[in-house]
């Protein structure tokens, strides 16, 4: 099993669900719903980074290690390389990120992602999975991902990759066979040498056309190891809908 920490961005302002990491589900804010799943990964230490003193507050209350960050990072990548300079990590010491609005994300993924990087010449670990609905591959919200024999990424995007010409002019609705299309799920591990390299680096054009922040690495000729999940992790927390899924898994699993 792999050495790592877990880091866990945390911002209050949302368009969508404003105070969204101190939203309650089931009795718990879910930073803290996270925060537990984060706990039961092989991660040596969980953080929250947040720049909201409303979220250190309760963070601490539950017990959750704490790093305040500025409050003008324009991403979580940002914040993250702020965390580990902090921490004052070593260039090989990996990190995964976990999303602060992730609440039902298995530990299990955040084990593999962690252990993927490790086995890896790569500078990013993440992960994919097999589209089944046609819909999906059309959906600019879906970020697609393909990769080479090894397992390494050769591009990202919204756009539906590989383009399989015979299905798609035909128009019949149907998913290739041949190489199924990869839905990229947004975990991500990092080596802090390439954090501290991505904030210096700035977006490039590729990262700002496709608003894909990977990219920005692959531009740099950074290898982004991919694999196929072990376990799906359930979609994370962007609207009130999606709130209210939250609370009825959680109510059904005797959870909450």
């Amino acid at each position: 099993m792999s050495d790592f920490r877990v880091i866990i961005p945390a911002r209050f302002a949302s368009t969508r669900l404003p105070g969204k990491p101190l939203l309650d589900i089931g009795g718990k804010p879910m930073i803290q719903r996270v925060y537990e799943q984060a706990c039961k990964s092989s991660a040596r230490q969980v953080i929250i980074a947040t720049d909201d003193a409303r979220i250190e507050a309760v963070a601490r209350e539950f017990g959750a290690t704490v790093v305040m960050t500025a409050h003008t990072h324009e991403s979580g990548t940002d914040r993250l390389q702020e965390v580990v300079s902090k921490l004052g990590l070593g260039d090989q010491d990996i990190v995964v990120n976990v999303q602060g609005d992730e609440p039902l994300i298995p530990p299990q993924v955040i084990d593999q992602v962690a252990d993927n990087l490790a086995r890896s010449v790569a500078g990013i670990s993440t992960l994919s999975e097999i589209i089944e609905d046609p819909e999906w591959v059309f959906d600019p919200n879906i970020v697609k991902v393909v990769a080479d024999a090894q397992g390494y990424a050769l591009y990202f995007s919204r756009a539906p990759i590989p383009w399989c010409r015979a299905t798609y002019q035909a128009g019949r609705g149907e998913l290739p066979t041949i190489m199924p299309v990869q839905r990229h799920i947004g975990i991500y591990g990092y080596r802090v040498s390439l954090l501290h390299d991505f904030v210096k680096w700035g977006p490039c054009a590729l990262e700002k056309t496709e608003s894909l922040e990977q990219l920005r690495a692959m531009w740099h000729g950074v290898k982004i190891h991919v694999q196929p999940a072990l376990e799906t992790p359930p979609p994370g927390v962007d609207t009130a809908e999606d709130l209210e899924r939250v609370r009825r898994i959680l109510q059904l699993s005797g959870q909450a």
